[in-house]
């Protein structure tokens, strides 16, 4: 059983999935949006194909911890995951994921040019370890 991960923008979706014994995360690929049906259509096909048995979607909380308008885009996403596909949805906060995916890329001295693609990718990467590392502890 996996867990897959989201970090749902305006023109891209993050994708990232956990290994089979819910340890490491692993970036998965970056969902192109245009649509809400082929972005359910493409999580469906994702999940039917990896033993999805959860979903973790990144809740871009501002730095108060409140809910702005991009989170509240957020959350409607996630409430159309639900009443779509059959599974737990989980929002975990995400503050920071992007930053820490360029920092990292930084540090691999990977030009913006070059890292732009892998940005979302690797943040729902940090998202999902992150929500893994938490549920170890408990």
């Amino acid at each position: 059983m996996r867990i897959l991960c989201l970090d749902v923008g305006d023109k891209n979706i993050g994708v990232a999935l956990s290994d089979p014994t819910r340890s490491i995360a692993l970036a998965l690929k970056l969902h192109k949006r245009n649509s809400i049906k082929k972005d359910l259509d493409e999580l469906r096909h994702i999940v039917d194909n990896n033993d999805v048995k959860e979903i973790v979607i990144g809740l871009p909380k501002d730095l108060s911890g409140g809910i702005g308008k991009r989170a509240q885009g957020v959350i409607n996403f996630a409430d159309v995951i639900k009443r779509h596909i059959n599974i737990p949805v989980v929002l975990w906060d995400e503050r920071f994921s992007s930053n820490e995916a360029h920092r990292i890329f930084e540090m691999a001295q990977v030009s913006h040019k070059k890292r732009k693609p892998f940005i979302d990718m690797m943040a729902s990467q940090i998202i999902l370890q992150g929500y893994l590392d938490a549920q170890k502890t408990k």
